[in-house]
């Protein structure tokens, strides 16, 4: 096991309303949410007192809160009013990481020793913060980033190793953390009954690794209290780290801009030419007058060539845009990204096979899939989504592009449900099925829910009549149409074969087959 390094993190909560608030000149303290796409991405303790919630429309929280204050997400807005809050850390501890506009990591151990304990290493920097950039925040401490962010929201103090012990009350929804999208994998755990991360990290590694998606090895991960991913065991070629030097300085933004996405695309090629990705990049710059200004961004999620482009043009703009005696005397005439932290290629998919050319691809998907339902209407173009139910067709829902992704009524009683696991396939139009008892009559179901006679073959769609070597149900759905279901194995020539049937209740039943189990 990779054992996480120890991390204080400082956080400042809704700190893109904070920034938001700061750039119109508004009070943190008065309700107020940022939207993105018409939802809110980020909101105010006052407008959360008054039912405002993440997710939630425009019109819906305007209407919970009638004084709100509407603001528009700009990433680069709170990456720029973000840096007063890094430097300030950064003037009393080394090894300072953004990790994104709002939270900052500091490796704890030479800080605390130098300044009398971990305690003491929160206070001053909570108190520099308020000083130095007039923030409030709030500092956690932990094993790993995961935990030491969790414990920033509630402002405590882990003790070493307690971290495990920390997190396993907490519920399984904190996996889903911004930026991360695990909203269908917590979905999913939920579902299996696992709510807290203690009851997903007593799973076993080779369990998750076989029976969920990808991401559920990091999830389960931080989980059990570990760092995200083992680090790359071997030495790092030379030529990662991508310098570019200016025969004019940099001193205006837009200048910045341009050139954050051509260093963006050269140091994601050259990752990619190794099959690697960086989790972890030093940007560099130095000015005209000998300045040296050095950030380090840790990222959760392996970068591509834009959100290196991203990072490279918020730190530069921040640096550019800073107040006096911050900000650099003079333009900047170098930059430099560095990978602190690499992991292997596989973490990145499609991007690191394209070299580059992918790297925006799923944007570039999404604009053509709303011009799409521009011409055809918003339900010509959708996405399936698990929801609640009884039988497995039913459970389907086709979310149009665009909408939420959110189960309604997974958590509803749902009688005469279907137990796990679903059918592989499920057959738009379910073939008929003839399914006999031993003397060759038709099985049928009573409305109290029991069969009359076991079933002992069945024939599906006009073929050969197979013996039944198990079966299972009924399950009954009371509805304004009764129906019931079974499952059975059926002998087959090779491999035996598993099928879910229905059929209406009553004395003359129609089966037929509604799902095949793989």
């Amino acid at each position: 096991m990779t054992g996480a390094p120890r991390l204080l993190v400082l956080w400042c909560p809704d700190w893109p309303v904070v920034a938001a608030g700061a750039a119109a000149g508004i009070s943190p303290r008065v309700p107020a949410a940022v939207f993105s796409a018409n939802r809110v991405v980020a909101c105010s303790a006052a407008a959360r007192g008054s039912g405002v919630g993440r997710g939630m429309r425009r019109r819906d929280a305007q209407s919970r809160c009638a004084g709100l204050v509407v603001h528009q997400h700009d990433p680069d807005r709170d990456a720029r009013l973000f840096e007063p809050v890094a430097a300030a850390v950064e003037a009393q501890a080394v090894g300072v990481e953004v990790v994104r506009p709002g939270i900052v990591a500091v490796p704890v151990d030479g800080a605390a020793g130098y300044f009398g304990g971990e305690e003491a290493l929160a206070e001053l920097l909570l108190d520099e913060v308020g000083a130095r950039a007039g923030v409030e925040c709030q500092v956690g401490i932990a094993d790993g980033l995961f935990a030491a962010t969790l414990a920033a929201r509630r402002a405590v103090l882990v003790p070493r190793c307690g971290t495990k012990e920390f997190l396993a009350p907490l519920p399984i929804a904190e996996l889903n953390q911004p930026g991360d999208d695990r909203g269908e994998l917590v979905g999913l755990l939920q579902r299996l009954g696992l709510r807290t991360l203690g009851a997903f990290a007593a799973l076993a590694e080779s369990d998750v690794a076989g029976r969920f998606p990808s991401d559920a090895i990091t999830a389960h991960r931080l989980a059990r209290g570990l760092s995200e991913r083992p680090p790359v065991r071997r030495a790092l070629p030379p030529d990662l780290t991508v310098t570019e030097d200016f025969e004019y300085p940099l001193a205006r933004v837009d200048e910045a801009a341009f050139v954050a996405k051509t260093l963006g695309e050269r140091f994601f090629a050259g990752l990619a030419r190794h099959g690697l990705a960086c989790t972890r990049l030093t940007i560099t710059a130095l000015t005209e007058a000998g300045e040296e200004r050095v950030r380090v961004w840790r990222c959760a999620e392996p970068l591509t060539a834009r959100t290196t482009a991203d990072r490279v043009r918020w730190q530069c703009e921040g640096w550019l845009t800073a107040r006096n005696g911050e900000r650099p005397s003079a333009g900047i005439v170098r930059l430099r990204l560095d990978p602190e932290e690499v992991v292997g290629g596989q973490a990145l998919q499609l991007q690191l096979g394209s070299m580059g050319r992918d790297a925006d691809a799923a944007e570039r998907a999404g604009r053509a899939l709303v011009r799409i339902q521009g011409l055809l209407g918003p339900d010509s173009v959708v996405t399936p989504l698990l929801d609640g139910g009884r039988g497995p067709a039913e459970r389907v829902r086709l979310v149009p592009w665009g909408e939420p992704r959110r189960a309604l009524t997974e958590d509803r009683p749902w009688p005469g449900r279907l137990p796990a696991p679903s059918p592989s396939f499920v057959p738009p139009r379910p073939p008929v099925a003839v399914v006999l008892d031993a003397v060759g009559d038709v099985v049928r179901c009573t409305e109290r829910g029991e069969l009359g006679y076991p079933p002992a073959t069945v024939a599906v769609d006009g073929g050969p009549a197979r013996r039944v070597l198990g079966a299972a149900g009924p399950w009954i759905v009371r509805a304004e149409r009764p129906l019931v279901r079974i499952q059975v194995v059926l002998e087959g020539a090779e491999d035996d074969i598993a099928l879910l049937l229905k059929a209406d209740v009553g004395d003359d039943p129609q089966w037929r087959v509604e799902g095949v189990y793989d």
